[in-house]
């Protein structure tokens, strides 16, 4: 009897099997294995290239026993048999299982599954799964019997190496009944796309490599449409709701703030004042990204913004991702409105700060302000989010670094406004087109590419240890020369403290929220290591401080507000410092171990200095070797300020789920087969069919399967975010 593809995994392969892939993957149904897709394909009878292999990577490889050596060390046995694909040979490695002499016999050929690692500098595997292939039958056969004429190699592990995966979801294809197609018949006509169901066959054991592209495509427009439609669909929700015009009763604080502000706004950014000043005078609330440059000036739109609906007599809101910057945004704005003697009539503007790390009784008394009206502005982290916060009328609200929020923590704090709000979002994260339509879809993108007049490109220079490790004595001669000049200095590092042992998960779990960035075993240069040192030797006598994720927020406070004031020259940090920290004399950055780093934040951590009038210098230190990826990387980095076209390399060089994340994807999970890059045809021509479809049926009622699906999504995505509060 056929089985639905939302059965339980267990039905299909077992329990014991079953309980294995929820332990590695988090599967729990046939539909999620099923969209385990192959990484690539082995022709039937063809041999794996040993030299293309990888020390550290997870392989299924096809190779011929070459020679078997069984041999005695102390008290153990080593059964050391060596496979070849004819030209290169790789070492299999198994101790105390002599046994497997008898089967492991020179001149047969297997699959063999594992980690390669690497001994005496030769590859080898140690205790691989493998599968030989059957006696008295050809590779061919036993292959096209195992996979079909092509063996889909797929991401594996030591529990599940790939041939285990394969014939669990053979077993999986054959147990099903009929799918039910989410994507109308028409948009797959139209496109030549298969069914849903011979999608799946033809991926994972495809007649031939042109069916299996075929396929990849037709799943990969699957994500992109069913995102694309949720979106759109959101989007259109959002336009239906009515709100207040948020229009000032007197331009007050608005007039102030533009006449005295430092400098003129650019070109750009007075396009998007209208933009800004007509969504917020329309009776729809505004849901609008400003995306920009580091240092474009998007704060200081959003300032504007939140200073004409506190005129308007409503309240505003700022959510920062970290208290880091929560701290920064409330320092700068109470300052800039004590400098200008800002007020509302007779009385001051009112401007909280609402963290978690507040004592009990602090954030207590804010809250009740908040309710009763009496805080105009509060600036905060998911503190915000959190239950007992009510607003009296909360009016806008602007939620920075967009990237660390989900949809659903938008819509939490939203629900807490009296009327719809007005959003407006804002992210230094450069995102290009087919990247802000598969992630912010929802929302009105505003783009600011200019910088203000008289901001100095920063200057960055790679320092390669590997090639010239004197240059590192060079490079903190430049910081101390920087500091006599009156300059201030970040050094960012990857990691607060280098691990004694092997990191446990939670281990990792904590340096990840503490800010470190490098999460294995290997030493980098860490604050504890390196803080002493320069200030024992290289640079004694500078005021320096450390700041990183496990201060108090006490002292994280202090140490910026000292760093701010000038009472610090050198601040050697974490990336607690990557966004909207803002001290105009910090001139220079050292990053170190920059290979550690993603190439759009080594972009927003270099952002943090030539914020004044001086310009500002980068130093991209790394010990990575002069033909190595990384140092091609960085070497991008250093060769341009253009964060859009970093934004690009980066997301060639990562994962789109490392970028997006799931809950940015909008999807069950990160994305799986689509590329934004590589796939924008297919995101366009999903993008043109999700606005058909909603244009002749925007409730889906025509659509019973697509409407279905859609609605299977969203609760999973409000599931989701539930587990995380």
């Amino acid at each position: 009897m056929a089985i639905s593809i939302d059965s339980k995994l267990a039905n299909v392969i077992g329990e014991k099997t079953a309980k294995v892939f929820k332990e590695i993957f988090g599967y729990v149904t046939v539909e999620q294995l099923l969209h385990h897709y192959p990484r690539r394909y082995v022709m039937r009878g063809e041999l794996t290239e040993i030299a293309s292999l990888q020390q550290g990577e997870e392989v299924t490889i096809l190779a011929q026993i070459a020679k078997v050596h069984l041999h005695r060390t102390g008290a153990k046995n080593i059964l050391d048999v060596t496979v070849t694909d004819g030209i290169s040979k790789l070492h299999l490695t198994f101790f105390n299982q002599a046994w497997r002499e008898k089967n492991l016999i020179a001149g047969k050929t297997g699959l063999f599954a594992g980690k390669v690692g690497s001994y005496k500098g030769k590859l080898q595997l140690s205790h691989p799964d493998y599968q030989l292939i059957s006696e008295g039958k050809d590779v061919d056969t036993e292959v096209a019997n195992f996979a079909g004429k092509y063996l889909p190699v797929y991401p594996a592990s030591g529990k599940l190496p790939s041939w285990k995966i394969a014939k669990c979801i053979e077993l999986a294809l054959n147990a099903i009944g009929a799918i039910n197609d989410p994507i109308p018949l028409q948009i797959l006509q139209e496109l030549d796309f298969p069914d849903l169901s011979n999608a799946f066959t033809q991926i994972h054991v495809p007649d031939d490599l042109e069916k299996s592209e075929r396929a990849r495509l037709r799943l990969a427009f699957n994500e992109a449409f069913l995102l694309q439609l949720l979106l759109k669909k959101r989007r259109a929700q959002l336009k239906r709701v009515a709100t207040k015009a948020r229009l000032p009763n007197s331009a007050n604080l608005v007039s102030k703030f533009d006449e005295r502000l430092p400098f003129d706004y650019t070109d750009g950014q007075k396009e998007i004042i209208e933009q800004i000043n007509k969504d917020l005078s329309a009776t729809i609330p505004m849901h609008r990204l400003i995306q920009g440059e580091v240092g474009s000036g998007k704060t200081v739109l959003a300032l504007r913004a939140m200073l004409s609906v506190i005129d308007s007599g409503a309240q505003t809101a700022l959510l920062a991702p970290t208290e880091v910057l929560a701290q920064q945004h409330f320092r700068t704005i109470h300052n800039l409105f004590t400098d200008f003697t800002l007020s509302i009539g007779d009385e001051s503007l009112r401007i909280a700060l609402l963290t978690g790390s507040l004592p009990t009784n602090r954030k207590r008394d804010i809250r009740n302000q908040i309710k009763n009206g009496e805080i105009d502005l509060v600036i905060g982290t998911h503190a915000l989010i959190g239950d007992g916060v009510e607003f009296a009328d909360l009016g806008l609200l602007v939620i920075d670094e967009q990237h660390r929020f989900g949809v659903e923590q938008r819509d939490a704090l939203r629900l807490k406004a009296k009327y719809p709000p007005h959003v407006l979002v804002m992210t230094a994260t450069p995102i290009p087109r087919t990247v802000a339509m598969t992630v912010f879809g929802d929302l009105d993108l505003s783009t600011l590419r200019q910088l203000p007049k008289g901001r100095i490109e920063i200057e960055t220079h790679l320092v390669a240890l590997d090639q010239k490790p004197h240059y590192l004595d060079r490079a903190w001669q430049r910081v101390r020369e920087e500091v006599e000049k009156g300059n201030q200095v970040y050094i960012v590092v990857a990691r607060i403290e280098n691990p004694k042992g092997k990191l446990k998960p939670t281990q990792l779990l904590a340096a990840a929220l503490l800010g470190e960035e490098f999460l294995d075993d290997q030493p980098v240069f860490s604050i504890s290591e390196l803080a002493p040192k320069l200030a024992d030797k290289e640079l004694k006598g500078l005021k320096m401080a450390v700041l990183h994720g496990r201060l108090s927020p006490e002292e994280k406070e202090a140490t910026m507000n000292k760093f701010a004031s000038g009472e610090i020259s050198v601040l050697i940090t974490t990336t607690v410092i990557e966004v909207g920290v803002d001290v105009p004399n910090a001139t220079m950055m050292v990053i170190m171990d920059a290979d550690r780093f993603g190439v759009s934040q080594l972009h927003q951590l270099r952002g943090r200095v030539g914020r004044g009038e001086k310009g500002g210098l980068c130093l991209l230190v790394t010990n990575a070797t002069a033909d190595s990826p990384a140092i091609q990387r960085l070497s991008a980095v250093a060769s341009t300020n253009d964060g859009f076209e970093l934004a690009r390399l980066d997301l060639e060089q990562r994962k789109e789920g490392d970028i997006l994340g799931a809950a940015q994807s909008g999807g069950r999970s990160q994305l799986r087969l689509l590329r934004v890059l590589r796939d924008e045809s297919i995101i366009l021509k999903a993008a043109e069919f999700a606005e058909a479809i909603l244009a002749d049926d925007s409730t889906l009622k025509k659509y019973p399967d697509l409407s279905n699906e859609i609605e299977r999504i969203e609760q999973e995505q409000s599931a989701q975010f539930l587990e995380k509060m």
